[in-house]
């Protein structure tokens, strides 16, 4: 399969153009969402620069600290023996939970700098940033990566031989993980717009954001069991039980936040 084109003796990958293409149609999402809710809609262009670079930043030390187990050696993380492939990026590996967590952190040094609210704004850029992670997942369609245990359902898709993995030479077709995962984050999204307009009046700054963390996490986990392979840190799924602890966490605090108030207590009553 073709995976970018050449100009100049540059070769442009459609990996590359496809996370830019994610980046940019989240971003019109969520300036929509700012200047529905009445705030200057030029604030997500002005920071889109940040949470982009941090993001890919993020995602590349992610994948560094947790490469998927067909990459170790003899058990052991190859970029630790050989620490200049950190920065071989054109090579591919990103992951998306430290993209999601270092733009978050872009995010909270510019609305400081800025003197913005920083929870309106996590509620703003949640249904963009789902949007974004639904187009980014295609890049790994023309990577062919990130697909999951064979399967011969009518739209398992097929895998170069190149591309396949040691022990899977001999079959064609697998689950297509990215298609899926890229459906949820499109539900996602449709979720998230949706509750900040139905249920505004009640909603309190950052809710919607921890509905993001919800939902994606939730997907996540349960695609976690039909990928073919695993980022493991000391025998356990890295990925899958962060996306766990993380859900929970969410659910949790959202439920909190929204449990009614018991009344105050007249320390000094006085009698009728």
């Amino acid at each position: 399969m073709i995976n970018g084109f050449t100009i100049f003796g540059i070769k442009i990958y459609f990996y590359a153009l496809i996370i830019i293409a994610g980046a940019l149609l989240g971003a019109v999402v969520s300036s929509r969402e700012l200047r529905r809710r009445g705030l200057d809609k030029d604030i997500i262009w002005d920071l889109l620069p940040w949470v982009l670079i941090a993001g890919i930043i993020g995602a590349r030390i992610w994948h560094v600290l947790t490469p998927d187990s067909t990459m170790l050696i003899d058990g052991k993380n190859p970029y630790f023996m050989r620490p200049i492939e950190m920065l071989n990026i054109r090579n591919g590996g990103l992951g998306i939970p430290g993209a999601v967590m270092a733009g978050v952190l872009a995010l909270w040094f510019y609305c400081r700098k800025k003197k913005l609210a920083f929870s309106r704004l996590l509620d703003v850029i949640a249904p963009g940033l789902a949007l974004g992670q639904a187009i980014g997942r295609w890049g790994n369609f023309f990577n062919q990566e990130v697909y999951g245990l064979p399967s011969n359902l009518p739209w398992a898709i097929k895998i170069d031989e190149a591309h396949r993995l040691p022990g899977y030479a001999n079959i064609e077709r697998y689950h297509p993980t990215f298609l899926y995962e890229s459906i949820w984050n499109i539900l996602n999204m449709l979720v998230l717009l949706w509750i900040a307009r139905k249920f505004e009046s009640k909603l309190k700054p950052g809710d919607v954001f921890l509905v993001y963390l919800i939902i994606y996490p939730f997907g996540r986990f349960l695609l976690e069991f039909i990928r073919i392979v695993h980022s493991p840190i000391a025998g356990i799924n890295s990925n899958q039980w962060l996306m766990a602890v993380i859900a929970v966490a969410a659910a949790i605090t959202l439920l909190v936040r929204h449990l009614p108030k018991k009344p105050a207590v007249n320390p000094n009553p006085t009698d009728d």
